[in-house]
């Protein structure tokens, strides 16, 4: 070799770009990894869960789902929760039918609002609703759960403390912050139906939303 002469390795050949047959694809954007449910869902649509009771807060909740948050590819789960039966009675689904009959309502306004969304019907035994509500919404692996919640008035409040019942949060309060998906309590910003609506997450309290 001559003196002063440089040698140069050639550069490496450049590879080529992997095919989808050889599993090396990565999806860039999101940081999500394909198979991990995120697309799928956008495909599918979400599942949506809503409990319902026969109080008017409930009734709010869902018309407040069904008009700002269910898209025609989701699909809702209505769920009620009822008190398990004693030792040696029959389950509640099987004693009494007619207990179906405020899920049937229900589903009457879903299709009846949304008639192209699919609606499933979930009744749940529990002693205590707010930990069967989040159980259920595990088990059916619900994207988002809704629900109405109550205003409990100052003077309710006092009348529980003169009384010495400890004043602890609601059902929907402990959803909110026990759920494994995005968990929103709703009420009316006012009783006389005006005003939009309150909005409660994990991160927001009484977000107030003008619709």
């Amino acid at each position: 070799m001559s003196p002063g002469v440089r040698v140069r390795s050639p550069p490496p050949e450049p590879k080529p770009p992997p095919s989808p047959e050889s599993g090396q694809l990565h999806h860039r954007g999101n940081g999500k990894q394909p198979g991990d449910g995120a697309e799928e869902e956008a495909l599918l649509g979400r599942r949506i869960m809503i409990v319902v009771d026969s109080s008017p807060e409930s009734k709010t909740a869902l018309r407040w789902a069904l008009s700002h948050s269910v898209q025609s590819n989701d699909r809702i789960i209505l769920v009620d929760v009822v008190r398990p039966p004693k030792h040696g009675e029959q389950s509640c689904k099987e004693r009494d039918p007619k207990i179906y009959e405020l899920l049937h309502s229900m589903r009457s306004v879903c299709h009846a609002r949304k008639p192209e969304v699919q609606v499933e019907l979930s009744l749940v035994e529990g002693t205590e609703r707010g930990p069967a509500i989040v159980e259920e919404a595990r088990k059916q692996d619900a994207s988002l759960l809704v629900m109405g919640q109550k205003k409990r008035s100052l003077t309710w409040r006092l009348v529980m403390m003169w009384a010495g019942r400890k004043v602890g949060g609601s059902v929907a309060d402990y959803c909110v912050q026990n759920a494994t998906c995005m968990a929103m309590a709703v009420r009316r910003k006012s009783r006389r139906g005006g005003g939009g609506y309150l909005i409660t997450t994990k991160r927001h309290k009484d977000f107030w939303l003008l619709a």
